[in-house]
């Protein structure tokens, strides 16, 4: 049997930190930045962390395999 890959294009956009959550970047900051307002452009700069659930089982197999 072929080994298992992680998946690439979730490698290029997750991380996964020290304590085993995993973070990713907030959408829509990277253009059409002049018809958003100053609170909601600086809210987009921080990262979100995905901590359990189905999801953070199903991000976890694409980064780690």
């Amino acid at each position: 049997m072929p080994k298992m890959k992680s998946h690439g294009g979730a490698k290029k956009r997750l991380r996964l930190t020290a304590s085993g959550k995993i973070k990713r970047p907030r959408a829509g900051a990277s253009h059409l930045l002049t018809g958003k307002d100053r609170r909601r452009k600086r809210r987009l700069c921080s990262p979100v962390f995905i901590e359990s659930g189905a999801v953070y089982k199903r991000l976890r197999r694409l980064i780690t395999v």
